[in-house]
Parts: structure tokens; sequence; C-alpha cells
């Protein structure tokens, strides 16, 4: 079924993934009276729990994605929402496009704005938009001597995909040179240590803005503030999120108004510019600085745990499915987005271990919370 068709049937919707995002998408998408079903692959406890229109469809492996196309063709899907980076990366929305189905979801190429960050990078500078002073390395020896050279702050980055582990805050020239060792040579991270980034260290608060785009025009929800360190008291190597609040209060209306004129307009022209329009969900991550916004980084999808925390903030009046079909339809200046004046948060249940190596599978039970 392809995407003008969404709207004059009713939605039969594919959410591929398996975390408290898949989730709150889930959720969120069943309230809509424009949706009759909703499959997820392979979902969790909380896609089985009960949700009204959704069930677990674990047979397909979320990276068989000629597999994933035979399923929606089998269960007459006409909607697909892919929840990870990792699929986004590998060009999913390429297969359903060329399958005559719709999918919330940026193309492969669109997605490099997360899949690379030497790409990302290169393209801010392309276009002008704030971020970090930064080099990038191909090659351990350059990459060793430029850090050698340094005398401020900085930070190291995996250019591929890490699941939110590829960042690292040396706090010396010797944690530098190791990450750089485990990064580069001990190919911590896989392929995605292939390439680094170098950057200079950012100070101040840091912000995520979620942003629903058609390509041509953007809207963005509330301003949240997630939190990367393992440990209380902001101590511990960066995860890919414990915790998250919504809507954060740090940027006043004026700075928002900023980082749409300075951030988000820029980066969808640039996009379009680059002849890859982005189409999809926008994840900007930002560091508010004492100069103004920056950009830490993009990611190409909603962000977790970000999701948890500002589907919730949405009113009634406002149909994730309406939005994620007129994103794909190429309309979004046609549907608007409330926000219920409310806050949220979302705390990361985690194994212990974790963001090294940890046990899988263990079951965790929360005690019923009172009001």
């Amino acid at each position: 079924m392809s995407a003008q068709d969404c709207r004059r049937e009713p939605l039969r919707v594919l959410l591929v993934g398996g975390g408290g995002r898949e989730h709150a998408l889930a959720w969120k998408l069943s309230q809509s009276p424009l949706v009759e079903e909703i499959f997820v692959v392979p979902g969790n406890g909380g896609t089985a729990a009960g949700l009204a229109k959704v069930s677990n469809v674990v047979a397909t492996p979320t990276d068989d994605y000629p597999g994933l196309v035979d399923l929606a063709r089998s269960l007459r899907v006409n909607l697909v929402v892919p929840g990870p980076e990792g699929p986004l990366v590998d060009g999913i929305e390429g297969y359903f496009r060329a399958a005559n189905i719709a999918c919330f979801g940026p193309s492969k190429e669109a997605a490099r704005l997360e899949g690379s960050k030497v790409f990302s990078k290169d393209f801010m500078l392309r276009y002008n938009v704030p971020t970090a002073k930064y080099c990038s390395f191909g090659d351990h020896d350059s990459a060793q001597k430029y850090v050698n050279t340094t005398s401020h702050p900085i930070v190291i980055k995996a250019s591929g995909l890490a699941a939110g582990k590829g960042v690292i805050i040396p706090q010396s020239n010797d944690e530098a040179l190791v990450a750089l060792r485990e990064i580069m040579l001990d190919r911590k991270f896989g392929d995605a240590g292939k390439d680094v980034v170098v950057e200079e260290f950012l100070e101040g608060d840091e912000l995520s803005i979620l942003t629903f785009s058609d390509g041509m025009t953007f809207k963005s929800m509330p301003p949240a503030q997630d939190h990367k360190r393992i440990y209380d008291g902001d101590k511990g190597p960066n995860t890919g999120g414990m915790g998250c609040y919504a809507p954060a209060k740090i940027p006043s209306p004026s700075m928002l108004d900023d980082i749409d004129r300075t951030i988000l307009e820029p980066t969808f022209d640039g996009m379009r510019k680059e002849g890859i329009p982005f189409t999809g969900m926008l994840f900007t991550g930002l560091m508010i600085t004492k100069s103004g916004p920056k950009v830490l980084e993009y990611n190409a999808r909603f962000g977790d745990p970000e999701t948890q925390t500002l589907l919730p903030l949405l009113s009634s009046r406002t149909d994730l499915a309406e939005i994620m079909t007129a994103c794909v339809e190429h309309r979004l200046e046609e549907v608007s987005i409330e926000v219920e004046p409310k806050a949220c948060v979302a705390v990361v249940a985690a194994s212990g271990g974790y963001p090294g190596s940890y046990r899988q599978g263990d079951e965790i039970r929360i005690d019923p919370l009172s009001d």
C-alpha cells in the first residue's frame, strides 16, 4: 500500500523494535482512530501486555529486510515505523519504498546523519550549523599525533553506530590515547570505530529536540533532557540514556526560536540541497553553551528514553498516526501538535555491568507505584 493510500484505509502498522521506545510508540499509536492493528517485531513484555490493537510478531528477525517486506505484505500492512537506528542506517526505508509500502523514516542516504559522525560533522560545517570544532581521522597514528598536540579538553567519538556508547570523554591525555587504541585498533565498537571524530569538549546543559519532518516542513515536540552517565552524580561511562524528563526548562522561548532558525532550518534545508531530503523523526542533541546552542549529534529516529517522556505529553487531540502519515505524504503543514501543560519522567532499569558486558534475559519486576 503506498504512502498516498495511508489516509484512505485503516492503518495496519508494522512497528520494528523491541525496547521501551517501541512500547511508547505502540501505546500512542494504539490510541489513534485511524489505526486498525499494530504488529510489533519482535516487541517486548510491555507490547504483549494487553495494549489494544497491539500484538508481537517474533518469527522474522529485525535485520531481515526482505523478510519484513514479506511479513508486511502478508499482514496487509500499509505503514511501517522503524524504531532503532540500525535498520534505518541499513536502508530499511528503501526496501519498503520499493515494495510501495509507506515507511516513516529517512532514506539510507539521509540516515547518514546518524550513521556516520564524520558525515554529520562535515555536513554541519558545510551549512554553518553551530557545533564543536573537530578533526576526523581514518588511521590511528594520525589521530594519536593530533591528540598528543591538543591542550584543551576533548571528546572522542566512534564515527559509526555504537548504541550510544561510542562517545568517550577522557580526563587525561593517557585516557585519550587508551580510548583511541580501544576504538581504532582493538575495535571495541567493531567497524563503528574504523573512523573517529576528535572534537573540543563543550560545557553547558544538554538538551534533546525531537522534530517531525516531511522533508520541507518541520515541527518539534517540547525539549527534553536525558542523562547518559551510568551512575548518580553524572559519573561513570556514557550509556544510551539512563533517564529523561520533559519538558526541560533550560531553553527560553526565544532560544527555541534560535534553535529553529540557526540549527533546524539549515539542517533540513541542507539535506534538500544535498539531494537527500530528511523525512521522519530527527533527534538533535544539543549543548547549551555560553555562546549559544551547539549540536552534539543527530539521530535519525525517535530518541530512547526521550520518546517515553514526550509522547505522554501529547494531547488526546494529537494523533501520532496522523502526524506520521502526514510526514510520509509531505503534508505536515496540515497537522498540529498540541502539548498538555504537564511533565513526565522516565527512569531506565539496566542489568549490572551495563554499559559494558552484562547478563541478558533477566526478568525485571517493578512493584506497583502508589499515587
